[in-house]
């Protein structure tokens, strides 16, 4: 592996928790901001009443695709890269090293099958995601591009979570920056100069990955590390069965994102499935922090916990907990206090603030004790532990959320109340357990 530019084992678990999580949650606002760069300029696309508005619809119900194929970098690397780490605190290179090079081997072996079913299947999947005859046009070109860039975004989100989990977090970042500042430099050029439209946006999109690719291979491949390719069962099955905690909470944002629809337009019309496009969205750059800080913390708790040292995992777990609290508490005092503000981040029309306001001191009740949720469920992924991060996974969005949506409009008047009200209560509960089994 790579000499890390931080030592793990020694000094203020304070310090380097935040030194390795700054650059982590910087990456994680440039991604959300590298995502949103295609839909701003197709948005823009002449005329923008018609043509623009239809792509950028076209493009967006390609984010659910696009989600999937994160989320199977995900299964390997998430789980991989912890398992690689908790190695190398216990001074096993060799074995270290085998995690990286079988993680990368599944990765592009992914890579070419989901290629394939997403050039074979585009349209019917889109069309299920909510492609129209009017935009399906414009989904497939910008789809059937990004596809074929498949393998340049599993190896980037993959492989780069292997450079974070040795320290080197502001690699990491430089990882997101590359792709993300080319990206917007040539998405222009492709879709307005080159008259590409939502077909220049994907060609830019890939690549932009395919540099990030080339830059995070060649700093893992720029030591002595010797990749071990060849997969054997004993190193790939306990990294995917680590790795399935991660793939399954980003896997069912879509299912949730269409529970959550089809309910709230039932009961509150356009404007509530407005409403929880803001919501989502507010919640999801919200939660930045949380995951920056998570992810600041993993290679401290997995280097430690194979050194065996269970002093210093206890101290990271403990900052780990006061930084996520203290946070979620204040985001919670915030949105109850300020909604309006948060909802004119994303919004200016009147009625649509007016309706976001009230559901998203609703939506976002049990905000302040999601930080205990997040750190006790990250923590037990960082110590190996896939069978109680797994069901922490499945309890909070697949056995409580999704159920909630459905079941507690029945006993409400305000049905559209009802459904924003599944999440605080899905949070509350999931919260209670994790907690105790901690």
């Amino acid at each position: 592996m790579s000499r890390r530019n931080v030592d793990l084992g020694s000094g203020s678990v304070g310090k380097l928790l935040f030194s390795l999580a700054v650059p982590t949650i910087t990456s994680q606002i440039v991604n959300m901001l590298y995502n949103l760069v295609d839909r701003v300029y197709i948005g823009h696309m002449q005329p923008v009443e018609t043509v623009g508005k239809l792509a950028l619809t076209g493009v967006g119900v390609c984010l659910p695709i696009i989600m999937v194929i994160s989320a199977f970098a995900a299964l390997m690397a998430f789980g991989g890269a912890p398992r690689a780490s908790i190695a190398e605190g216990r001074g096993d290179l060799k074995e270290s090293e085998r995690i990286m090079g079988n993680s990368f081997t599944m990765l592009v072996a992914v890579s070419v099958v989901l290629t394939v079913v997403f050039l074979v299947f585009a349209e019917p999947m889109l069309r299920i995601f909510g492609a129209s005859d009017n935009t399906i046009g414009y989904a497939l070109n910008y789809m059937r591009i990004y596809a074929l860039g498949t393998i340049f975004v599993q190896v980037t989100l993959g492989m780069n979570a292997y450079i974070t989990a040795q320290g080197f977090t502001v690699v990491g970042m430089k990882t997101v920056l590359i792709g993300a500042i080319l990206n917007t430099v040539l998405d222009p050029i492709f879709i307005f100069a080159f008259g590409m439209g939502v077909r220049g946006a994907a060609l830019a999109t890939i690549l932009s990955q395919a540099v990030s690719a080339v830059w995070v291979l060649k700093f893992l491949t720029g030591s002595k590390t010797k990749w071990h390719l060849r997969p054997k069962a004993k190193v790939v099955l306990p990294a995917l069965a680590l790795g399935a905690s991660p793939f399954i909470m980003q896997s069912t944002e879509s299912l949730i994102t269409v529970c959550f629809n089809s309910s709230l337009l039932k009961y509150g019309g356009d404007i509530a499935v407005g409403a929880m496009t803001v919501l989502s969205s507010i919640m999801q750059f919200a939660m930045m922090p949380l995951q920056g800080l998570t992810q600041g913390a993993q290679p401290i708790i997995s280097y430690n916990y194979g050194a065996r040292n269970p002093e210093r995992v206890r101290r990271a777990f403990q900052v780990l907990l006061m930084a996520c609290l203290a946070y979620s508490l204040l985001l919670w005092a915030l949105v109850q206090l300020f909604p309006q503000l948060f909802a004119l981040m994303f919004t200016s029309d009147s009625e649509l603030v007016s309706y976001a306001s009230w559901a998203l001191r609703i939506y976002m009740a049990a905000t302040g004790i999601f930080g205990i949720q997040i750190a006790c469920q990250q923590t037990f992924v960082a110590l190996g532990n896939a069978k109680i991060s797994l069901f922490l996974a499945v309890l909070r969005k697949i056995i409580l959320l999704i159920p909630f949506i459905y079941i507690l409009p029945n006993f409400f008047a305000d049905k559209a109340f009802a459904v924003f009200l599944a999440e605080p209560v899905a949070d509350f509960l999931a919260v209670c357990p994790t907690a105790t089994m901690f």
